[in-house]
């Protein structure tokens, strides 16, 4: 027996609105159950943001940073909607060398103890601002002695459901856990009898999903000893 030697399968927006409404026990079957389900989608798009990092949707920007300037959009197109800003280091470049300098997140508080944000220099502190256009700012302010580079790893937000063709933003690995999320969000609305049962698949489901999304990297711990005295 051959097997199919493909690897393409990706439901559209219709199709996981299927499946969500059979595991309901329910047929898709007006105009208006299809809008609420699609609205349903995108709200459960916007809980994921709040879930955690989802690693596909990590972008790096770039802006090249203005002498005496400290605030900067993240996206100045708005072309990617930013979250947030995961981590941020200066590209300095003077000559021919080229030297990347990571910088340190401050929180609102801590940068708004700053005494004197007008101080000069070469940046190696930053504040992310979350509004609705989220922007960030370094400190000191850049001196442009030499010329820096301002680099961020930007947590972005997943493209909307917008008609039932589109395809959704999202690797195969989390087909299902977008399919039980859905299903768990329409029982709310059209079976309640199945929400605690469909709750619990889901959060399998995303815990799974989001357990092969982590960094692989080596983590390592060392106790600090340096005020350890022996008896």
């Amino acid at each position: 027996m051959a097997t199919s030697s493909s690897k393409n399968f990706e439901p559209d927006v219709a199709e996981y609105i299927e499946e969500a409404f059979e595991r309901c026990g329910i047929e898709l079957r007006t105009g208006y159950d299809l809008k609420s389900a699609t609205r349903s989608l995108n709200i459960m798009l916007a809980e994921w943001a709040n879930r955690g990092l989802n690693q596909w949707t990590v972008i790096e920007k770039t802006v090249d940073m203005v002498a005496s300037t400290s605030t900067y959009n993240i996206d100045s197109t708005n072309s990617t909607a930013p979250i947030d800003v995961l981590d941020v280091f200066i590209r300095e470049t003077t000559g021919s060398e080229t030297i990347d300098i990571p910088l340190s997140r401050l929180s609102r508080a801590e940068y708004s103890h700053v005494t004197n944000k007008s101080t000069t220099g070469k940046p190696n502190q930053y504040f992310v601002n979350k509004q609705l256009s989220p922007t960030v700012t370094v400190y000191p302010v850049p001196d442009l002695s030499s010329k820096y580079t301002l680099h961020m790893n930007v947590l972005t937000r997943m493209d909307d459901a917008d008609s039932a063709t589109n395809t959704m933003d999202l690797p195969f690995r989390f087909y299902p856990c977008l399919t039980a999320g859905l299903a768990y969000y329409m029982s709310m609305k059209r079976a309640p009898q199945l929400t605690g049962q469909l709750k619990a698949i889901y959060e399998e489901e995303f815990d799974r999903a989001l357990s092969t999304d982590e960094e692989r990297s080596s983590f390592h711990i060392s106790p600090n000893l340096r005020s350890y005295n022996n008896a």
